[in-house]
């Protein structure tokens, strides 16, 4: 059954490219060859659209909505500043030591690639596995559902949205970008540069309110501005992961290096450039919303950036609240484009389901990865509270990027011999290594709580299905997959990724 499987695919491909030369056989010239292009993802990704989908997806909701938690943890105006400012110097060293693992090894996937190089395949799988089941979904999730809490709020002024309304916003808008992203790359990409160019004129607009209300004399709250620092260990480590939660999403160009037109540039400039132009932002934004609220009224502020809008832009208040959905729409749509790279890199490997590594043969994306995941995303927002998920997503977030400064410096001694055209100092992957090492343990050991627990068992429990299906490589798995794969194929008119050279 297998040869006849493989002749099914196979027949596919055959039809479909005597489909295409017989349209491009009008004009029977020489390029005709060039028509066909193969069936695998293109490289349509420049730098200026690599920068928007860092700044895209980094600037979500973060910045307008988590300030609060910020200053809850740190206690005062002064450490709650130099908290985001060390956030983005933070984001910046891991950026690098990604852009390092990125130039080194050209591989869609984020980390994924770089675990097999580094440690082998049962890392990398245990990687795909929590990430795609877990993590990306869940971050889909989350901004999808601000997005909404954004969206309804303004229909019901004076009151909270009904969660049902939220909920239903939040499946409706997982199921746009999913079919966005399943329709074209470069579409996905425009929306993408579109709805960043939004968020940076609001940071402009909140930014330009604050240097005038500044100039004209409202400097109040920044007058003791370290009174009530809080000093537990715990609680700045609390502090630094909501400050990073809001900066998250700084790896995601290399979830899609192999669709960058040139990598080697492209890449480390899209970081160089992107994040502290994120970091300026963040702490610019948050100095202006210290010019108009005190610290306990910024804490009780249900949304901060809304409340800024309404005291500062009066007449024109609504465009906060309107631009901040943009946002989150926005960082939710680059959220999606590249968690579905990740399904499709590990799917190529074996690591999952082979139909998931399928591509469209007309529109050349990876459509069943992106469906996958947008499926599993409306699973996770059927159950209620956002904060837990954020809390423990971030332990195992954190986790595996202290690995990936680890593997950088693994791969120094195992593996002199790949081509580094970036490179750089050991000393900034060890920082790493040690902050995640912080940001891991500091909340377990400031309040030990059962979840943690079941984060890692559920890493672990990866394991369990990794030894039979990707180990073994069992028969029966096989059997039962074969036929079902060849529907989904028929029917997601989808074929195997033809290797490139």
């Amino acid at each position: 059954p297998h040869k006849q499987y493989q002749c099914v695919a196979m027949d596919e491909s055959g039809i479909r490219k005597r489909k295409e030369s017989q349209n491009g056989s009008t004009d029977l010239t020489k390029d005709n060859k060039e028509v066909v292009k193969a069936v695998a993802l293109q490289k349509d990704v420049g730098l200026l659209s690599g920068i928007c989908l860092i700044v895209g997806t980094m600037i979500g909701s973060g910045i307008f909505i988590s300030p609060k938690s910020v200053l809850l943890y740190s206690g005062a105006v002064g450490p709650c500043l130099l908290i985001w400012t060390a956030c983005g110097v933070l984001s910046t060293l891991g950026a690098l030591c990604y852009a390092e693992l990125g130039t080194m090894i050209t591989k869609s996937g984020g980390e994924y690639p770089y675990f097999m190089e580094a440690f082998g395949s049962i890392v990398a799988y245990l990687y795909s596995w929590t990430t795609i089941m877990v993590l990306k979904p869940s971050s889909f999730a989350i901004i999808t559902l601000s997005f909404a809490e954004y969206a309804s709020t303004p229909f019901y002024p004076g009151c909270s949205p009904p969660l049902i309304v939220t909920k239903c916003l939040a499946a409706a808008a997982i199921l746009i970008i999913t079919s966005i992203n399943c329709l074209s790359v470069k579409l996905a990409s425009y929306v993408q540069n579109f709805f960043t160019a939004a968020k940076l004129i609001i940071i402009l607009v909140i930014v330009g309110a604050g240097i005038v209300l500044l100039a004209q004399g409202k400097t109040e709250n920044f007058s003791n501005a370290f009174d009530g620092t809080a000093t537990s260990f715990g609680a700045i480590g609390l502090a630094f992961y909501n400050g990073l939660w809001a900066y998250d999403g700084w790896n995601q160009l290399n979830f899609i290096t192999e669709e960058l037109k040139d990598p080697f540039r492209d890449l480390p400039l899209a970081i160089v450039i992107g994040i502290p132009l994120v970091t300026v932002c963040y702490v610019l934004v948050n100095v202006a919303y210290f010019t108009v609220m005190t610290t306990t009224e910024l804490l009780l502020s249900p949304a901060v950036a809304v409340t800024f809008g309404d005291r500062v832009l009066y007449p024109a208040s609504w465009i906060v609240p309107l631009f901040v959905v943009f946002s989150t729409f926005g960082s939710a749509n680059g959220s999606c484009f590249t968690a579905g790279r990740l399904v499709y890199a590990s799917g190529r490997e074996g690591h999952m389901v082979k139909i998931l590594s399928y591509i469209n043969v007309k529109r050349y994306t990876p459509a069943p990865a992106l469906i996958f995941n947008g499926v599993l995303a409306i699973f996770y927002i059927i159950p209620a509270d956002i904060n837990t998920l954020i809390n423990y997503f971030s332990f195992a977030q954190w986790f595996f990027y202290g690995l990936a400064a680890l593997a950088l410096i693994v791969m120094r001694f195992t593996r002199k011999d790949l081509d580094r055209p970036v490179k750089i100092p050991v000393v900034l992957a060890g920082i790493m290594v040690l902050v995640s090492c912080y940001l891991v343990l500091a909340p377990i050991i400031d309040q030990p709580e059962l979840e943690y627990l079941y984060c890692t068992i559920f890493i672990f429990s990866g394991l369990i299905l990794y030894y039979p299906f990707v180990y073994r490589k069992v028969n029966w798995g096989r059997k039962i997959m074969r036929p079902i794969t060849m529907h989904l194929q028929l029917l997601m008119d989808v074929a195997p990724p033809e290797k490139t050279e």
